[in-house]
């Protein structure tokens, strides 16, 4: 039986259709005059590196090595970037440090504590955003009764009382502060003229004021006590 070529039918077709078998209908049949050959593509990459000459060869090695620098130098490139912020506020701040400790040849490694500094960013967060602050008026200023849950007071309790410590009479301001249960209450007596900064300032922006902190979080990551 001779093999036969099937062709979609693309055009009009003169012939009958009853002249044709039952399953070419529609089709267009040539008879084979030639056994099928099977092609296969030939692989030009193959071809291309028989073919390269030694000059050729030269260049792509010479590419590679370059693309190879080009990827040693990216670490380098980072540093070139132009921004600065290395990440949330407590990655910054250690970051920062870090970097501070490892540029010093005097730093004593034995003394480092990146896990206490750590910590106390960490109450600083848990403060600022987990925490409930009730305001309530006294004679010659504000008493200010912190809570949070269960897992938050404990922070409550160190970053206030320690506040409350440093911040101690300056500008003649009065701070006393006291462990609750579930928190820690603040208060602040200042001088008349002084009370609308403190009912403005709140109990959040009172514990961000000062510009002890950076000196607190170095004392704190070098071993030393924060608050001598």
């Amino acid at each position: 039986m001779r093999p036969y070529i099937l062709l979609l039918a693309l055009f009009s077709v003169s012939l009958p259709l009853s002249s044709l078998p039952a399953m070419a209908q529609g089709v267009l049949i040539i008879p084979a005059t030639e056994p099928f050959q099977t092609y296969i593509p030939e692989d030009k990459n193959t071809e291309h590196s028989e073919n390269m000459g030694a000059s050729e060869m030269e260049h792509a090695s010479r590419r590679q090595h370059a693309q190879g620098e080009n990827s040693m130098n990216m670490g380098a490139n980072i540093n070139k970037a132009p921004v600065s912020e290395p990440g949330q506020s407590a990655f910054a701040a250690i970051a920062e440090i870090v970097a501070k400790l490892s540029a010093n040849p005097d730093t004593d490694w034995n003394k480092v504590s990146i896990a206490t500094l750590r910590e106390h960013l960490r109450d600083m967060d848990v403060v600022t955003i987990n925490s409930t602050a009730t305001t309530n008026s006294i004679e010659g200023g504000l008493e200010f009764v912190v809570t949070g849950a269960q897992n938050v007071s404990p922070s409550i309790q160190r970053m206030v009382l320690a506040h409350a410590d440093i911040m101690q009479g300056i500008e003649g301001w009065n701070y006393t502060a006291e462990t609750l249960p579930d928190g820690a209450r603040l208060r602040v007596i200042v001088p008349e003229e002084d009370l609308p900064k403190l009912t403005a300032l709140g109990f959040y922006g009172l514990m961000a004021s000062g510009m002890h902190h950076q000196a607190h979080h170095w004392a704190m990551a070098t071993g030393e006590n924060p608050h001598n």
